[in-house]
């Protein structure tokens, strides 16, 4: 980009880089094709475009966060369910952003120099100090850039990606000890102790994806009306607020999710030059504790916690619950389906509450406006953080596609049925992890390791064809029915797996040996090893429909007798 291009209009003044106009946000269209578009652009044509496209999960998950808060802001609302199905109605539903962004450019503008995009205008060191752009590109960890195409460092990126990572910042940046700036009470020694990541970091991120940018965007736009989310009557994103100083704002909440979205969890200022960004200054910024928060957040589950509860003496303390990176989101539904809100009349308040942006949808589908058949994708992102938070470890990213009658709360059968699918899976896993165990102690070997493969081995062999079912159990006539497919699906795979096993075992497994057992010592060779797993899947799955052995009649467990005593 040439300077003449960058330059404020009238060809000279200082340099600019208008988000409103200038391409910067990655999509990808419904025909394939992937490109970088202007804000106003990205609103005129959601409806042509599939989804966001970020340079890593949590750019898109913070990149859709800000273009909620810009949605909320224009069209003031919605207000209540009745204005959010008008909108779902009109294909024109964000024709009122291109006046807004017209009225609010001079706060879009990533080089303004009063007022530089999510920046601080002239924020410095005391030193005068510049860092490399590894702050604030999260693929190049710091000390660590190892795997990456920018070896050693990230010396200069254009300024559309210097835009999004700027975003990105904000909401995931890691914590540690930073640069303490001019004007910022909290230096000492010149430094800021650590305050935590940024505040999209401390959430399991939790969103809802429509066939396209359109539908994703409404689906995601809570009415103000709703029960469990508060909003204040001043809610407003950061560009309609004073812009910030180098210190923190005076222990300030958020006014609604606009204020939320924008949360300005770090104060920092980029360095350029017409040919692109080439440093930046990061230091900490408004700080935002999680606790009981899940009445503003509605972007992830919330856990109950006990010790918290009796560290604030508080009679309850939600915290939100985060994602395991080991733990593919299907065997999580039960906490995006399954929530409740905290109870009332004195009863014993939820251990976990499903996100807010999916007890919305619920009430899409219960209250009619959603058809029951209408297929969404619930996508979960979030970052883990390794060495007290200094360093992103990993990224979590993972989508389910469901029928959103799953979150129907007067009918709860499909839900139900979906989550204890899960279980059957569980179960059935165990049963196979059991297996594998069984048969390294028949062969004398240590079974800790065989255990785990055979449990990731299952997992795995199950992890396609679940989402295959669960993607079409809104199309099913009887739920019932459909969870006993389900679990007949389980056994044939499951005890594919079990035949792997036993083939492998050896000779030694074959002929067995004597073990410890809950009581005295017990003879186990392979084949008594496969009649308990039978047993245990018959447990976990029912009887099967033909060839093997009913409850009643099928080979006692570990568990169900009275081990033989070897002399």
């Amino acid at each position: 980009m040439s300077e003449s291009s960058l330059r404020q209009a009238g060809g000279s003044g200082p340099l600019s880089f208008d988000l409103t106009d200038r391409p910067w946000i990655g999509v990808l269209r419904r025909d394939g094709v992937q490109e970088e578009v202007s804000l106003r652009t990205l609103f005129a044509e959601a409806g042509r475009v599939r989804r966001l496209v970020g340079d890593l999960p949590t750019q898109e998950f913070a990149l859709l966060r800000l273009l909620l808060a810009i949605a909320h802001d224009a069209v003031d609302g919605p207000r209540d369910i009745d204005h959010w199905a008008d909108l779902w109605e009109d294909d024109g539903c964000f024709a009122p952003v291109d006046a807004y962004l017209s009225e609010h450019r001079d706060r879009l503008d990533l080089l303004d120099s009063r007022a530089p995009f999510f920046q601080v205008s002239g924020l410095r060191t005391g030193k005068g100090e510049v860092a490399s752009l590894n702050r604030i590109v999260a693929d190049v960890p710091n000390g660590d850039p190892f795997f990456t195409s920018r070896m050693p460092a990230v010396e200069r990126i254009g300024f559309a990606e210097a835009a999004r990572w700027v975003v990105h910042a904000h909401a995931f940046d890691t914590s540690g000890i930073k640069s303490g700036a001019e004007g910022d009470s909290r230096v000492k020694g010149g430094k800021v102790y650590p305050l935590g990541v940024g505040w999209a970091g401390s959430l399991g991120g939790v969103f809802v994806e429509g066939s396209t940018l359109r539908e994703t965007l409404l689906l995601n736009l809570v009415a103000a009306d709703t029960g469990g989310i508060q909003f204040d009557s001043g809610d407003r994103p950061v560009w309609r607020r004073d812009p910030d100083g180098p210190g923190a704002a005076d222990k300030r909440r958020p006014s609604g999710v606009r204020d939320l979205y924008t949360w300005q969890t770090r104060r920092l200022r980029l360095h350029f030059d017409e040919n692109g960004v080439h440093g930046v200054v990061l230091g900490y910024g408004d700080p935002l504790s999680a606790h009981n928060m899940h009445t503003r957040e509605p972007m992830t589950a919330w856990r109950r916690s006990p010790a918290q509860e009796k560290k604030r003496s508080e009679p309850v303390v939600y915290l939100p619950r985060d994602h395991d990176p080991s733990r593919a989101a299907w065997r999580g539904l039960a906490s995006l389906i399954a929530g409740r809100s905290e109870s009332s009349q004195g009863a014993e308040a939820a251990s976990f509450l499903r996100p807010r942006i999916l007890e919305w949808v619920s009430r899409l589908v219960t209250e009619r406006v959603l058809e029951r058949g209408f297929l969404i994708r619930t996508r979960v992102v979030g970052a883990v953080y390794g060495t007290q938070q200094s360093v992103i470890d990993e990224v979590v990213d993972d989508r389910l596609s469901m029928g959103v009658v799953l979150l129907h709360d007067r009918d709860r059968a499909y839900g139900t049925q979906a989550i204890d699918a899960v279980s059957d899976a569980e179960g059935a896993v165990t049963a196979l992890g059991d297996l594998a165990t069984d048969l390294a102690r028949a062969a004398g070997a240590e079974s800790d390791g065989p255990r785990g493969t055979a449990r990731d081995q299952g997992f795995g062999a199950l992890d396609g064809p679940y989402r295959t079912w669960l993607a079409g159990l809104a199309e099913a006539q009887d739920p019932y029915a459909a969870r006993e497919e389900w679990k007949r699906d389980v056994r044939r795979t499951v005890e594919h797996l079990a035949r792997h096993l036993l083939a492998a075992a050896g000779e030694a497994a074959w002929a067995g040996r004597v073990v410890p057992a809950k009581q005295g010592t017990q003879w186990l060779n392979s084949g008594l090893a496969e009649a308990w797993f039978r047993a245990r899947l018959t447990k976990v799955l029912g009887a099967p429909s033909t060839g093997e052995p009913s409850p009643d009649n099928a080979p006692s467990t570990p568990d169900d007798i009275a081990p033989k005593v070897t002399a």
